[in-house]
């Protein structure tokens, strides 16, 4: 269940929703959970314009993205971590109609530590998350099991 911050210069991005939107549906393809409400209402992305004079490199350059990833401990492998950070890339480069922003893309994938995922009031830990996502498939295969 990541939570997807982007940082650009106001203006970067004319859809911003579907900008968010694809994000946080590839994060969650990579991280390969079930397709249900708990990942799918859960799994997030934030986009924060910010003025031009806000951010630089040391040249003084200031086009450039941040997109920062958390996600719960251990959940991306490193084929994942690759995969994300290519996709996410290509994905605010595709958005922003400027194809060069990938060379000027900053992704930063950070893991929460165990039990410091809060959802509903609660810290979770990687085994509540997995249990409520338990609970839920099993909730879908009755309610399907009810309907035959």
């Amino acid at each position: 269940m990541p939570m997807i911050d982007v940082y650009a210069v106001d203006g970067t991005f004319g859809d911003k929703h579907a900008l968010a939107k694809d994000l946080a549906a590839a994060v969650m393809r990579w991280e390969q959970v079930p397709n249900i409400s708990l990942f799918r209402n859960n799994t997030a992305a934030f986009i924060h314009d910010l003025p031009a004079d806000s951010l630089s490199n040391v040249a003084g350059d200031s086009n450039y993205v941040r997109v920062q990833v958390l996600t719960p401990v251990g959940v991306l492998d490193r084929n994942k971590q690759l995969g994300v950070v290519k996709e996410l890339t290509d994905i605010v480069a595709t958005t922003s109609g400027d194809p060069t922003l990938t060379t000027r893309t900053w992704v930063l994938i950070t893991e929460s530590p165990e039990g410091g995922w809060g959802l509903n009031g609660h810290a979770n830990t990687g085994a509540d998350i997995a249990a409520a996502a338990r609970a839920e498939l099993t909730a879908i295969a009755a309610q399907k099991s009810a309907a035959m």
